[in-house]
């Protein structure tokens, strides 16, 4: 997040007011990313996760579960989605302005969200979340932000290193956790027990599995709905509704991870931040490949066409 911050100057919020196409494009953008991926998120975690019980003590895990993936879905843009929409020919000014965007609004949306999702099933505190966020997000954001007005020429500096360092600690929180719980993953998790919902009857699946299942069901829809809403709905061109879809699909994980330790939540609650920071990076990154070539083919054809 503070690496985030050091790269943003506050001319770069005022050009949301200021553009007219920025105007239209950002708050779309930013309600993708806070309507879509909490909805995905919910409507998943309900069918898959919120039945889960115990196969062994028969205790309800899978409310911590829940909580984990609507954490996932409540979260802002991650850094990774910039890189991403640079592959896949979007953007990438418009795809870094929605990533800020979301990370300072996450302050107050994150937290509020979460607790209206999770609030009637699992018993979660708005007023620790909305710390835990503040501390992790609107902290350091801000700090970066004053750092870069005060001190430009060392965050310039300073900001050829963030992504790979923010690369590293992604990899050591996310891998942190899995290693934790490396005796659920090779183990198997164990069959499903007592389920509701789409789980019923006669199918099984491992607590591993499950997981994963839910996590790369959720950004799907995130990727598929944050690109035919801005598309077919409000007529974006296709350059910015890919670039809304990769902002609505690829999330923060680590900060869902972060926040899901902060507010005490079960341990359970880690596992699907930690697996959707390597599910979203793959998908993201195919479907950016995907339209690179799909583009050149269209261009090659063009060109064929041209010279007949």
């Amino acid at each position: 997040m503070l690496g985030t911050g050091m790269t943003l100057q506050r001319s770069d919020f005022t050009t949301i007011l200021t553009s007219p196409t920025q105007r239209t494009s950002v708050p779309i953008g930013v309600l993708c990313q806070f309507l879509l991926m909490p909805l995905s998120a919910t409507l998943i975690g309900r069918a898959f996760l919120l039945p889960y019980r115990d196969p062994l003590t028969s205790q309800p895990i899978g409310k911590d579960l829940f909580l984990g993936l609507i954490l996932v879905g409540c979260s802002p843009g991650g850094t990774a989605s910039n890189l991403v929409s640079l592959i896949a020919r979007a953007d990438v000014a418009l795809s870094v302005l929605l990533t800020a965007c979301s990370t300072i609004l996450a302050s107050a949306v994150t937290p509020l969200l979460t607790k209206t999702i999770v609030g009637s099933a699992i018993p979660v505190s708005g007023k620790a979340l909305c710390l835990a966020t503040a501390k992790v997000v609107l902290g350091p954001v801000a700090l970066g932000v004053v750092l870069n007005e005060k001190m430009p020429r060392f965050c310039k500096w300073v900001s050829r290193w963030t992504p790979f360092a923010s690369v590293v600690l992604v990899s050591l929180i996310c891998g942190g956790v899995v290693a934790n719980n490396a005796g659920m993953f090779l183990g198997g998790g164990g069959a499903m027990a007592s389920t509701s919902g789409f789980l019923s009857g006669a199918m099984a699946m491992s607590v591993p599995k499950l997981i994963l299942l839910s996590v790369l069901l959720t950004h799907t829809l995130g990727f598929a709905f944050g690109y035919l809403v801005p598309k077919k709905f409000f007529g974006f061109t296709e350059r910015t509704a890919r670039t809304i879809s990769i902002e609505t699909g690829m999330q923060n994980s680590a900060l869902a991870v972060v926040l899901a330790k902060s507010i005490g939540a079960d341990p359970l609650s880690y596992l699907p931040g930690a697996l959707s920071a390597t599910v979203h990076s793959c998908l993201g990154s195919g479907l950016a490949a995907f339209w690179r070539v799909w583009d050149g083919r269209k261009l090659k054809e063009g060109t064929e066409e041209s010279m007949q």
